[in-house]
C-alpha cells in the first residue's frame, strides 16, 4: 500500500493518523484522487467544553522555568506542525494530526477554579505560566474569553504570571497586562519562528504573520510590558539560518530577552512532521531529518532531561553559540527582574468582615 498525503488548506497536519491508544489504526492510501480533484469534504472546527476539577497544573521538569501552569485550551487551531502538545490528543481517543487542530476543548470554569485554588488558606504563591501546552490566544479565545477571565482573577489577587503566545490577540488584554507590569507581576513571551511569510503560512497555518507578532512585541514593550521572544522551535536546515535576523528584529521592536528550543519530535509528531516535510519541502526533507538526527544522537528524538530542549553534538553546540552571540549583540542577554510574589493577597468577598485593626 502506498501512503498518500493530501494537503488540506489552512491545516498543518497532512493526515489524521490514529492515536497510540486507539484499538484500530487508520492510515491514508492512494485511491487515485489527486490534489487537482475536488476535495469531497471540508474539515470544520468543533469546540467542546471540558470539565476540569483543578486548573493549576504542576510539573517537576528541570528543563522548563516554571512548575505551575494553566492551559485554558486543549488542542490548538493554529495548526503548527511541530507542536509538542499534539500527542496529548491521543489520550482523548483522537488523532494528534488533524483532530488536534480541529477538535478543540476549552475549560469554561477556569476562572472560578483558579479563584478557588488561590483562595485556599494553604496556597503558597509561585508564579504561574499560561500557555505552556497550547496557545491561550488561539482564535477561539476571541469569543470564549477563557484566558481573559483567568488573567482578570490573577489581576485581582495580585498574582504574578507569565504568558506565551504567537497571536496578536494578546493585545486585546493590554489594559490588564500594562497595569500588572507596573506592579512587576507579568512577563510576556512572543513566539517568532521565522520571518518568511511563506514558511510561516505552511508551518503555522492559522497563526499570526511574523509581522503581526513583531507588532505585538512593539506594542507590548511600548506599554511597559517586559517581552521575551522565543525562537522555537529552531529547526536545523529549515529555519535556523534566521536565528540572528529574528533576534535583531525583535530587539528593534523592544524585546528585552530571548530564548530558543530545538525541534522536538516525540511520539506521533515525528511521523506528522516528516509527512509535512515531504509535501512542503521535498527538496530538503532528507537533509533536515539528517540534521535533526545529528542533534538527537542518531534518533528522531531524545527525551532525556538536559538534552531534549537543546540537543547535543557539534550542530547543537554551534546553534547554542550562535544564539548566545546574537543575544549579546542585540542586548537581549540582560537578566530580567524576578516577578514579585510579595504582593499576593486574597481579595475580600462581599459580606466579609472588615479588619478594623488593619484599616486606615
Amino acid at each position: 500500500m502506498t501512503t498518500f498525503t493530501q494537503q488540506i488548506r489552512g491545516r498543518g497536519a497532512r493526515t489524521n493518523r490514529s492515536g497510540r491508544f486507539e484499538a484500530e489504526a487508520r492510515e491514508a492510501f492512494d485511491d487515485g484522487w489527486t490534489l487537482d480533484d475536488q476535495v469531497p469534504t471540508t474539515i470544520t472546527t468543533s469546540v467542546s467544553a471540558e470539565k476540569a476539577k483543578v486548573i493549576i497544573t504542576r510539573n517537576d521538569s528541570p528543563d522548563v522555568g516554571f512548575s505551575a501552569s494553566i492551559n485554558p485550551y486543549r488542542g490548538c487551531e493554529h495548526g503548527c506542525i511541530y507542536c509538542y502538545a499534539r500527542p496529548a490528543h491521543a489520550y482523548m481517543g483522537l488523532s494528534p494530526g488533524l483532530d488536534f487542530e480541529s477538535k478543540l476543548f476549552f475549560k469554561p470554569e477556569a476562572a472560578r477554579l483558579l479563584e478557588r485554588e488561590l483562595s485556599n488558606p494553604r496556597y503558597v504563591p509561585e508564579f504561574i505560566h499560561i500557555g505552556g501546552n497550547t496557545d491561550p490566544y488561539q482564535p477561539q479565545e476571541r469569543k470564549l474569553r477563557v484566558t481573559r477571565q483567568v488573567i482578570e482573577v490573577l489581576d485581582r489577587f495580585n498574582h504574578p504570571f507569565s504568558v506565551i503566545s504567537k497571536s496578536g490577540l494578546i493585545l486585546r488584554d493590554l489594559d490588564i497586562l500594562s497595569s500588572m507590569s507596573e506592579r512587576n507581576l507579568v512577563r510576556v513571551a512572543i513566539s517568532i519562528t521565522t520571518l518568511d511569510r511563506k514558511l510561516a503560512r505552511s508551518m503555522e497555518p492559522r497563526a499570526a504573520t511574523p509581522e503581526k507578532r513583531l507588532d505585538a512585541v512593539k506594542r507590548l514593550a511600548d506599554a511597559g510590558v517586559p517581552v521575551v521572544v522565543m525562537f522555537a522551535p529552531a529547526i536545523p536546515g529549515l529555519n535556523d539560518h534566521e536565528m540572528e535576523a529574528v533576534l535583531e528584529r525583535s530587539a528593534a521592536a523592544g524585546a528585552r530577552g530571548a530564548g530558543y528550543v530545538a525541534l522536538r519530535l516525540p511520539l506521533e509528531i515525528k511521523d506528522l512532521f516528516q509527512e509535512w516535510l515531504a509535501t512542503d519541502h521535498p527538496d530538503r526533507a532528507a537533509r533536515v531529518m539528517s540534521l535533526i538526527r545529528q542533534i538527537r544522537g542518531g534518533k528522531d528524538y531524545d527525551s532525556q532531561w538536559g538534552k531534549r530542549m537543546k540537543g547535543e553534538g557539534p550542530i547543537a553546540a554551534l546553534m547554542s553559540r550562535r544564539f548566545a552571540a546574537a543575544k549579546k549583540r542585540y542586548g537581549l542577554d540582560v537578566r530580567l527582574e524576578p516577578l514579585d510574589l510579595t504582593k499576593f493577597r486574597v481579595p475580600p468577598k462581599a459580606g466579609d468582615q472588615i479588619d478594623l485593626f488593619g484599616a486606615s
